[in-house]
């Protein structure tokens, strides 16, 4: 997994802010100052800072918080390295009176106490430590976030897999029926129904395998399926499909509307020319409308829905939550399904 870069930003950031403080401060500094007032001052303290901010950020927070849990053992430690820190800090000031614990000016000399430089250590090593607690807290939070953001993103891509595995075997299943019906029956036309259905499965598993398509390729799928249920009705099947608007490259996730024209095919009456299956297709740049009305058979009044729809709805919210809106209406004699898009 590609490392993210925020941690050294936000180090970067913390220690150029440090490194911006010392440089005014040094400016600000009355008197003559030599090179090994600057040594001792932002060298040898420094130094004593900085690894008290990574003992404490790589050692003793991953190891006593992160890992074994163990608060009482870090806080024990906190406090040993805060007295360790200001120890060495004042044990140097000792041995250098004159860089540390004496101040110039023009005027006049200053001199510190060594309990008032050790007070003064104590307080600069405690926010060297704070500050490395502060900015591990916050890297790990961000951290787990964006963890649980890809977690999320491959949970969703898994579960449109699975949905999409099921659609599959299921049309193919509802079409191999369908033309060993054509078969049993020896007609003409099995050998058409045989082609159709080698151009739609085409379709599904070469040219549907991104995450979206053209929506023009996908009216062509959902033309080539009618063309195909047509050759298995005897008497003729009745169907409406109308295209308006502009129906060009938008982009659609493939195999969304198969499933409603499907359920009509299998649950409804197509074989009335007083009432056929209407598709409406209306689409512009930015919504598609859909809608697929049939006549109820009555003998499977109850039976409409399937796991088609059910797969379609989960998909729809998966891929398009809050861009959508499916209205379903159920009545007595007709069954109506009307989907809109935001693409």
């Amino acid at each position: 997994m590609k490392q993210s870069k925020g941690p050294i930003i936000l180090h970067s950031i913390y220690w150029g802010i440090i490194i911006m403080l010392l440089i005014a401060v040094s400016f600000m500094r009355e008197g003559s100052v030599t090179m090994k007032d600057y040594f001792l001052s932002y060298g040898a303290l420094g130094i004593i800072n900085v690894s008290l901010f990574y003992i404490n950020y790589i050692f003793l927070i991953p190891e006593w918080i992160k890992k074994r849990k163990r608060y009482w053992i870090y806080f024990l430690s906190f406090f040993l390295i805060l007295i360790a820190g200001t120890f060495l800090k004042t044990v140097l000031a000792v041995l250098n009176p004159e860089e540390l614990l004496t101040y110039r000016t023009d005027k006049e000399v200053h001199h510190f106490s060594v309990n008032n430089f050790a007070l003064n250590a104590a307080f600069f090593s405690g926010f060297f430590l704070i500050s490395s607690c502060i900015i591990k807290f916050i890297i790990d939070w961000f951290s787990s976030e964006r963890i649980q953001r890809n977690l999320e993103s491959e949970r969703r891509e898994m579960e449109l897999q699975f949905l999409k595995s099921q659609l599959n075997p299921h049309f193919l299943f509802n079409s191999l029926n369908n033309i060993y019906s054509l078969a049993y029956q020896k007609s003409d036309k099995t050998a058409d129904a045989i082609m159709k259905l080698s151009e739609i499965m085409r379709y599904m598993i070469y040219e549907s395998n991104t995450p979206t398509v053209a929506l023009s390729k996908e009216v062509d799928y959902l033309t080539s399926y009618i063309e195909l249920q047509k050759i298995r009705f005897k008497d003729g099947a009745y169907i409406e499909l109308t295209l308006n608007g502009e129906i060009d490259n938008q982009k659609i996730v493939p195999l969304m509307l198969i499933s409603f024209v499907e359920n009509a095919f299998k649950h409804g009456v197509v074989t009335d020319p007083a009432e056929p299956v209407k598709i409406n297709i209306i689409a512009n740049q930015k919504i598609l409308h859909f809608s697929v009305i049939n006549k109820k058979n009555q003998q499977n009044k109850d039976a409409q829905g399937g796991v088609g729809l059910t797969n379609v709805e989960r998909r729809l919210q998966l891929v398009y939550p809050d861009r959508y809106k499916l209205n379903v209406v159920n009545s007595a004699t007709h069954y109506t399904c009307e989907l809109m898009i935001d693409i």
